[in-house]
């Protein structure tokens, strides 16, 4: 069994694109492997959140994807802070990293310009953090998005580095994690391509139905199809792509038929199916994040046993990682 580790960041509600992306996928993932789930509380302070707001948005997001499915039984869930071995590794592996190489990381360069008043040294190190994640627990896989394969490939340049440095063969090489199938890539209420947070255009699995419906109802369209069979313009295209995740083929069928047969005024129709399939859809699992997030004690149980797991993991590699820099403990 193969040990998989992903992080959360606990910047916001979970929103259809997360859950019809890759989400579902977790949830198949922590059947098949040995799994790390872990709410990365630390990576947020490079933009100084609101303190108050810190542990609140961790519960949110713990609550939120315990609501979608990760199992507590199945796979290890923890947060970051909680496991206080990652800081001394962080630590251990930053004596590895160098200046040259922190500074091209296209995520800092990015993220420098953007905010040049916050170019803090955990901005710079971020990349050291995110290995040492992964390797604490001594991943062979991490799934990744497009914007994190740099960094993966420079967690594989520290295991190699340490590895050759003390001539060992400690760290593993992690891979990314391959779902078997093209992603679902669902797409924003307002034509453009991506359903994200700071787009703004999106559907989140908390909305209320009367949110949803509204959402949904200043979605862009246009006054139709000018002639059968014509292709679908992008932004209608986005609608028919979440009414196929959230529909039945027959209602999928119905409106391509409309479509293809360059009928008019059928748009209100189409908004209104994809509302009510939505929020039929939505509202168990909005059900269960409320539920959930209103248990402190079942949360609490959930944290501390994912806390044991992980520093038993953790500590095991800190240990291997301090003998082999020439530390002793007693």
């Amino acid at each position: 069994m193969k040990t998989v580790l992903s992080g959360i960041r606990p910047t916001g509600n979970l929103h259809l694109g997360n859950y019809y992306g890759a989400l579902i996928n977790f949830l198949k993932m922590q059947e098949e492997n040995n799994c790390y789930f872990f709410i990365a509380d630390w990576h947020s302070l490079t933009t100084h959140p609101d303190p108050k707001m810190l542990h609140v948005n961790v519960k949110n997001v713990l609550s939120e994807y315990l609501a979608c499915g990760l199992d507590p039984e199945k796979a290890t869930i923890y947060i970051q802070s909680d496991v206080p071995e990652i800081a001394e590794l962080y630590l251990l592996l930053n004596m590895h990293a160098y200046l040259g190489e922190l500074e091209k990381t296209v995520s800092f360069k990015t993220k420098a310009r953007q905010n040049p008043s916050n170019v803090n040294a955990g901005l710079l190190t971020y990349p050291v953090l995110m290995a040492t994640d992964i390797l604490i627990h001594n991943a062979d896989y991490v799934p990744v998005g497009k914007d994190q394969e740099q960094h993966l490939e420079m967690t594989r340049n520290y295991a190699n580095r340490f590895n050759h440095k003390y001539g060992v063969n400690f760290f593993k090489q992690p891979a990314a994690y391959n779902f078997g199938q093209e992603l679902i890539k669902i797409p924003g209420l307002d034509g453009s391509g991506k359903m994200g947070k700071s787009e703004g255009n999106c559907i989140y699995l908390i909305d209320e139905p009367k949110v949803i419906e509204k959402k949904v109802k200043g979605a862009l369209t246009d006054n139709g199809p000018e002639a059968p069979n014509l292709p679908k313009p992008d932004y209608i295209e986005n609608l028919f792509t979440i009414l196929q995740v959230v529909s039945t083929p027959e209602v999928v069928a119905h409106y391509n038929a409309l479509w293809n047969a360059g009928e008019t005024k059928w748009y209100g129709s189409l908004k209104k199916q994809l509302s009510e399939d939505i929020i039929h859809a939505t509202t168990p699992i909005r059900e269960r994040i409320n539920d959930i997030k209103n248990d402190e004690a079942y949360l609490r149980r959930v944290t501390k046993v994912g806390a044991e797991k992980a520093r038993e993991s953790a500590s095991k590699t800190l240990k291997g990682v301090r003998e082999i820099m020439g530390f002793r403990g007693e």
